[in-house]
């Protein structure tokens, strides 16, 4: 069986991780926390990087940081992942979600404005498969409405828009480090804050909200509780790891983009011939080839093709069943306008093997069962 998802091992994992056990320290904020939030800022760009346990956990600060309190307003798609919309239904937000592009799966920049009213806060963008949102818009009309922007930028790390790095656009934005995704260390992720005016206050909710790390600077004698908080740090035992994947970072992404060209190759005369529909890569968009995905006529076909993938030793799987469609969507948000694409689309949709060690050989297999299905 080919499997859908391996995760990328680049060989200094454990190494590091003996080291960090050597030091005395395993709990968050030692060496290997200190390298990978020196290598994230300078290869980034970005002011402030801080490691956290989960995606969700950094999606959780940023609510935490722009005071999101009960009754405002948050605008998100529905096709993301349960954390984008649990962060800010947390603090008592209403999630509004809003429809989707057809192309790129992101949210459609062109409908947002109409979903603004008196009481939201902020909007959500979600950079579907490492592939950026229309982000010069989406800054557009947040600026005019003195909105915060929050990244979900879980599938884009060292992805880019107009040559800027994806969660580094925005007020914060949020890297995942999951398993499933480029560079792991099995769960963590971080929090990327853009808005020097929020760094202080991050450190502070990070550390369950006390002044922890200004004492270890030197800059207090003693720490206390100062603000709202939780434990958001992740051990030196995950950051040991991640460290090695970032060290390798570019050997990665430069495999995964070989993978994608692949499969984009071999799988053209199929979207030629109109059977499936490729991914969209728009033109300001620098990808990570985080997923590889097609379209397909509809659920119907996409069930007969993930069987027949698996009957042939391929693991295939779908996507996001929409939020909005969800019991606790219905509750805790509400959709803005029409569902032209988001239902629709989201049922077509295919991912794809795709991972670090993934061999040009079984791509090539996954790309004949695919036109071996169609004929």
């Amino acid at each position: 069986m080919i499997p859908f998802n391996v995760p990328a091992v680049t060989g200094n994992e454990e190494k590091y991780i003996l080291e960090a056990i050597k030091n005395g320290k395993l709990s968050g904020d030692g060496i290997f926390t200190s390298k990978c939030h020196k290598w994230l800022e300078d290869y980034l760009g970005c002011p402030k990087i801080l490691l956290t346990t989960s995606c969700t956990h950094a999606l959780e600060m940023a609510a935490l940081l722009i005071n999101i309190k009960e009754n405002d307003e948050v605008i998100m798609p529905s096709y993301t992942f349960v954390s984008t919309a649990n962060a800010f239904a947390l603090r008592g937000a209403k999630i509004v979600f809003v429809d989707i592009r057809k192309d790129t799966m992101n949210i459609n920049e062109k409908i947002i404005e109409e979903a603004i009213t008196s009481k939201t806060k902020a909007i959500v963008p979600v950079h579907y498969a490492g592939v950026s949102c229309d982000m010069d818009s989406i800054l557009k009309i947040a600026k005019k409405y003195n909105l915060f922007v929050i990244e979900d930028a879980a599938q884009g790390v060292m992805s880019k828009y107009n040559n800027k790095a994806l969660g580094c656009i925005g007020h914060i934005g949020c890297y995942s480090f999951h398993e499933t995704k480029n560079y792991t260390c099995g769960e963590g992720g971080a929090l990327v804050i853009n808005d020097p005016e929020l760094i202080a206050r991050a450190e502070i909710i990070r550390e369950k909200g006390t002044d922890r790390s200004r004492f270890f600077r030197g800059q207090v004698d003693k720490y206390t509780w100062v603000d709202i908080g939780s434990s958001y740090l992740p051990s030196e035992l995950n950051a040991a790891y991640l460290f090695a994947q970032l060290e390798k970072s570019l050997e990665i992404n430069a495999e995964r983009l070989k993978h994608w060209d692949i499969y984009y190759k071999n799988l053209q005369p199929l979207a030629e011939k109109r059977a499936i529909t490729l991914p969209f890569i728009p033109s300001e968009c620098t990808h990570n080839a985080h997923m590889f995905f097609i379209k397909v006529k509809d659920l119907k076909e996409r069930t007969m093709l993930i069987k027949y993938l698996k009957q042939n030793n391929i693991m295939s799987v779908f996507h996001y069943i929409p939020l909005h469609s969800s019991k606790a969507g219905k509750l805790m948000g509400k959709f803005h306008g029409t569902d032209k694409y988001t239902t629709s689309e989201s049922e077509k949709l295919i991912r794809l093997p795709m991972f670090f060690k993934l061999k040009e050989e079984e791509i090539l297999y996954i790309c004949q069962c695919l036109h071996q299905f169609y004929k």
